[in-house]
């Protein structure tokens, strides 16, 4: 693996951060008016000494930690990742044992203070906005993605301290923070993976008060914990009766030391990252918040931030993918010149930087909607507010409704995308690139799980649809969101003729009678939805910058709309060969 910092030397990550995302607008709506600062200059509660004062603070903050993160996932993570990746996981008896040197990148991370970026200050989290979230988990996912979903279990505190009780937030979110407990999350079982609402196993209250679960889950990462750290294991359980579907399920909190790890799959990638088989027998668990609530309201309340962190992953996973390739080429030398010289190589490695460059416009635009509902909504609801007036708050209703439709439209193009750069990278070092002699291999193999869990492609889909066609009624939210963003920048003439493409597309959608063949036709017009979006974000990035980083991004502009027009006709020859004629 390449070694050096991933964040400070990647241009167009460092682009991202200082010229182009608006940190204006994600301040105000995470800091709350600087109420942490506030708060420490009046009582020294010790936990809030780093909460920043202004704007510029916060900045210098979130860079801070960016730049320490680039540093220790370059230089102590990726020099190990071969090494964990061969070694592996060991399984007996319910144990897990991981390698040493992973334990030990492990360890590094915690003693920099950086693993608890998704968890409040106030319970000893770093206290960072989703867009920061997401660049850091990119950073992590391109060192090593096993690692990354390592760290990344302990922030699952973030869902305890947004559903659970004060005394329970504040009994394991603390201990979370400071690595003393991980966290895992069971949903899926056996026979009901995406099929939430068929979850069976049970959750009975016994005489005594507490509850006690029963069943087995599937697919759990990190059910087992981490070496020596137990997990907190978020539970899916029916508390209704076995037919009683998504309302009658409930959310618990599980110890990981009262339940037995059965199993773990043996993957095609991500070697490090232990996929478990828990077994529940009679397993005393902690109620999450209100009985019936587990999936209508937690779960589905956790899976804006859950498909971003996916979409993050893949995001630092195609970015290693790309940069082990062009460092590839630029030294492998055949016909007397380096391989990057060659048309065919050099239209590839062009292709994947600009399809990098778009899928990070995706990611944090992504990001940004979260930040703009979610410290909002959690704020209303903690005030004591109704949850039906809530709901009412018109700046939750709009950021909501755009991150239903961003976030699985990110998730599901950085995975493809990411799954396409992993393939042309190893293509790019050919018969090389089969052998375990070189990253590209692991990556390859890493990247094929991004667009499978956290919900298929095809789920992302359908889940993005919806947002598409309504949202581009003549008073939708994604119209109206569109409307203002090419309010911010002069739109090239050809960015316009995507938009057309796209109304066009909505329309041909819209008038198929047949339901079955427009289900299968959802794709096409999400993806003509993505191209259009992914293009004007660029745009807009593009206005951000100046000089020669403009030029470049112009240049990739370019060459992305010719990619996008040619995707977007085949599209809508499907379209409308599905459509009444008059179409």
């Amino acid at each position: 693996m390449i070694q050096n910092n991933y964040f400070s030397t990647n241009t167009d990550l460092v682009a991202q951060f200082s010229d182009i995302i608006n940190w204006n607008e994600i301040i105000d709506a995470f800091e709350d008016n600087f109420t942490d600062a506030q708060e420490y200059a009046k009582t020294r509660n010790e936990a809030l000494a780093y909460a920043p004062g202004n704007y510029e603070d916060a900045l210098e903050y979130y860079r801070t930690l960016l730049d320490s993160l680039g540093e220790v996932a370059g230089t102590t993570i990726a020099p190990v990742a071969a090494e964990m990746d061969k070694e592996g996981l060991k399984y007996s008896n319910g144990k897990v044992v991981f390698p040493e040197a992973m334990t030990r990148a492990y360890k590094a991370i915690q003693e920099a203070g950086l693993q608890p970026y998704g968890i409040s200050r106030r319970r000893g989290g770093l206290g960072l906005p989703c867009t920061v979230q997401a660049l850091m988990m990119e950073v992590m996912g391109r060192a090593d993605a096993a690692l990354a979903i390592a760290v990344g279990c302990a922030n699952l505190a973030e869902t305890i301290e947004r559903f659970a009780s004060k005394e329970m937030s504040d009994k394991y979110v603390p201990q979370m923070s400071s690595g003393k407990l991980t966290g895992a999350m069971a949903l899926t079982e056996p026979n009901y993976g995406s099929d939430l609402p068929g979850v069976q196993t049970k959750a009975e209250k016994g005489a005594d008060g507490v509850w006690r679960i029963t069943g087995t889950k599937r697919f759990i990462t990190h059910g087992c914990g981490f070496t020596d750290t137990p997990s907190v294991i978020l539970t899916l359980a029916r508390t209704g009766t076995p037919t009683s579907g998504a309302r009658g399920l409930s959310f618990f909190l599980v110890k990981g030391e009262d339940v037995h790890v059965a199993s773990i799959e043996k993957k095609l990638g991500l070697h490090c990252s232990p996929t478990c088989e828990v077994v529940y027998d009679n397993s005393p668990g902690e109620l999450i918040g209100e009985e019936g609530q587990g999936l209508v309201r937690y779960a589905m309340g956790m899976m804006n931030t859950a498909r971003l962190s996916i979409a993050a992953q893949s995001m630092g996973i195609g970015t290693a993918a790309f940069y082990e390739a062009r460092k590839y080429a630029s030294e492998r030398i055949q016909f007397g010149k380096p391989i990057e010289k060659i048309p065919a190589v050099k239209k590839m490695l062009e292709h994947m930087e600009r399809e990098i460059a778009a899928m990070r416009c995706l990611l944090i635009e992504a990001a940004r909607t979260v930040d703009l509902y979610l410290w909002r909504l959690e704020r209303l609801e903690h005030s004591g507010m109704p949850d039906r007036e809530v709901r009412k708050d018109e700046t939750v209703r709009k950021w909501e409704k755009l991150a239903n439709y961003f976030t699985p439209l990110s998730k599901y193009y950085t995975s493809e995308m990411c799954n396409k750069i992993a393939y042309d990278a190893l293509q790019i070092h050919g018969g090389a690139g089969y052998t375990e002699d070189y990253d590209v291999a692991r990556i390859y193999r890493d990247a094929r799980i991004t667009n499978i869990y956290e919900g298929t492609t095809q789920l992302q889909v359908v889940a993005t649809i919806g947002g598409v066609v309504a949202g581009m009624a003549p008073a939708g939210h994604l119209r109206a969101y569109i409307d203002e963003e090419l309010s911010k920048f002069q739109a090239s003439a050809t960015l316009l003729r995507v938009k057309a493409n796209l109304e066009e597309a909505v329309v041909a959608f819209k008038s198929i009678a047949d339901g079955e063949a427009k289900d299968m036709l959802a794709f096409e017009l999400v993806e003509v939805s993505a191209r259009f979006i992914a293009g004007m974000l660029m745009e807009r990035s593009a206005a951000r910058q100046k000089g020669a980083a403009q030029e470049t991004r112009l240049d990739q502009i370019k060459k992305y709309h010719v990619d996008s027009l040619a995707i977007i006709a085949a599209n809508l020859t499907k379209l409308k060969m599905a459509a009444p004629v008059a179409v």
